[in-house]
């Protein structure tokens, strides 16, 4: 077939940047495409973006829109002048339009985008202000689309175009702020974060699941102090909110309806009233009513259940059924009210063994393992990326110094602090939360001294090991229950360590009590 509006090689390359439109910016497809639309033109830079990495800007994104905008306008004429295209040099041509929009608008959107952050961070209201550079990017799409009737369609998802747009911005935003690491699992935690948001098929959300990822709910799985709750924010904040043309007007406030609840520290009780609210005089000191946090959240925001694997049984019972019909009631009411937002629950409990004991309904965990974000230690990531150490200890004293230049100093003497007294093989049990606790203590008295968990014997596992082998007192299946104990330990979870020794979890479980009650 004759090729109408692309020569070969052009098809090629438009195909190339219409595929990146779409992919995960966080996964090494990313590189694969820049590769093939740019051919020689490619150059070698940052695989992995992070705060860790020199910029997030690819050095190739310049060539990337100069050549895109090329490769529309000859496009364009041809469409044009023939006004006939095969369906994959539509669908080319419109990868290509949305690239260019999204490139030629990128100053705008993070600067949209930087003042959303900040002024979050600051603690001022959400406000729905007009945005002022929607006139030129419906104007630029007008221009784009308006070849013929060939792309009606699109002219009338302008708005939708746009919200997208924003929304992907937020999100890269988000995960790239929060999500700290080099690492080849720092880089998955951050993939894994956007497939949450978008799934692994961008077009399809665009097409049809943009406004019904509410109904999936995210569990973050992952040791204490490894970040989960800054996934939940980013998948939380990012949620898809529509844009009104005629106003110039998101629908509602961006990332602004986000309640986070930590259930680990509330009673059964307040986390009934704090869930689902409660009816004047519904129990003692119930002196008003209480709108709680699915009544409140909006239908663009997401209820946080941080510690879920801490619930009653009584209350797993009530959350299943707002998972399963959207439905619930206040403590002491008949009345059914809906819950119209998002759910991101995380634990740093084993919640398949919660599952073996009864301590986790069964139903309930199937209402939320649909995605599921593992969140990696902080020993984990040191191990494939030691540099990323500094990068953590910036982070720390960047939220507690008040002075720019005082900022790098203080991480070398920190740096240096921890080589020398903790040594670089350090498991930090505590992971990213123990991190910035040395932190501070070094700021406050010049040293950090470790917890020792002397009630917790898998804690000491890998002291205890070293001890055994220097004895070689140990037999096969004691060194390895031993073995599984000291990487419970640094891991948390029987079905990490599972994936790390390549057995079974219920094996690595039965290893552990071994371990801790040998005959």
């Amino acid at each position: 077939m004759s090729v109408s509006i692309f020569e070969r090689e052009e098809l090629r390359a438009a195909q190339a940047v219409a595929e990146l439109c779409y992919t995960n910016p966080f996964s090494p497809r990313r590189i694969e495409l820049e590769r093939a639309a740019l051919g020689s033109a490619f150059r070698e830079g940052q695989s992995v973006w992070s705060r860790a990495s020199s910029s997030f800007t690819s050095p190739n994104l310049p060539v990337l829109h100069e050549r895109s905008t090329a490769l529309l306008a000859s496009a364009q004429r041809r469409f044009e002048s023939r006004g006939e295209a095969s369906a994959a040099e539509r669908d080319a041509y419109d990868g290509l339009a949305r690239y260019h929009l999204f490139a030629r608008f990128d100053d705008d959107l993070q600067a949209l985008i930087e003042a959303l952050l900040r002024a979050r961070t600051a603690g001022a209201s959400a406000a729905t202000e007009r945005v002022a550079f929607y006139k030129p990017f419906r104007a630029e799409a007008a221009r784009l689309y308006g070849i013929r009737s060939a792309f009606g369609e699109r002219l009338r998802q302008v708005p939708h175009l746009f919200a997208t747009s924003v929304q992907v911005r937020l999100a890269f935003a988000l995960i790239y702020q929060s999500i700290l690491g080099t690492s080849d699992a720092a880089a998955r935690l951050r993939a894994a974060t956007w497939q949450s948001i978008f799934t692994h098929d961008m077009r399809r959300y665009e097409r049809a699941l943009y406004q019904g990822m509410h109904e999936i709910p995210s569990l973050v799985l992952g040791a204490s102090g490894t970040g989960k709750e800054l996934v939940a924010r980013a998948i939380g904040l990012a949620r898809y909110v529509p844009f009104e043309s005629a106003s110039e007007r998101f629908a509602a406030p961006l990332a602004a309806d986000f309640s986070a609840l930590n259930l680990s520290a509330m009673a059964p009780t307040l986390i009934e009233s704090e869930l689902f609210g409660h009816r004047r005089g519904a129990f003692t000191g119930a002196i008003d009513e209480r709108r709680g946090s699915f009544e409140q959240c909006s239908q663009h925001g997401t209820v946080f259940l941080d510690e879920i694997g801490e619930l009653d049984h009584s209350i797993q019972v009530k959350l299943l059924r707002v998972l399963q019909s959207r439905q619930f009631q206040r403590v002491g009411d008949v009345r059914p009210r809906s819950f119209r937002g998002k759910v991101v629950a995380a634990t740093n409990r084993d919640l398949t063994a919660e599952l073996a004991t009864g301590a986790f309904r069964a139903d309930l965990f199937y209402r939320l393992c649909a995605d599921i974000v593992r969140t990696p230690t902080l020993a984990e990531q040191l191990a494939q990326a030691p540099d990323d150490l500094r990068t953590f200890v910036e982070n720390a004293v960047e939220r507690t110094l008040t002075r720019p230049e005082e900022v790098a100093p203080l991480v070398d003497e920190i740096v240096a602090f921890i080589d020398r007294k903790l040594g670089r093989s350090y498991g930090w049990p505590g992971n990213v939360r123990e991190l910035e606790q040395c932190v501070r203590s070094f700021i406050v008295r010049g040293d950090y001294v470790p917890v020792a968990r002397s009630d917790d014997q898998e804690r000491a596992g890998g002291d205890a090991l070293a001890g055994a082998l220097a004895g070689a007192n140990l037999t096969a299946d004691e060194l390895l229950d031993r073995y599984c104990a000291a990487q419970y330990a640094v891991h948390g979870t029987y079905q990490e360590v599972g994936r790390k020794l390549a057995i079974d979890w219920r094996t690595v479980k039965a290893r552990i009590v071994a371990a801790r009650n040998p005959s």
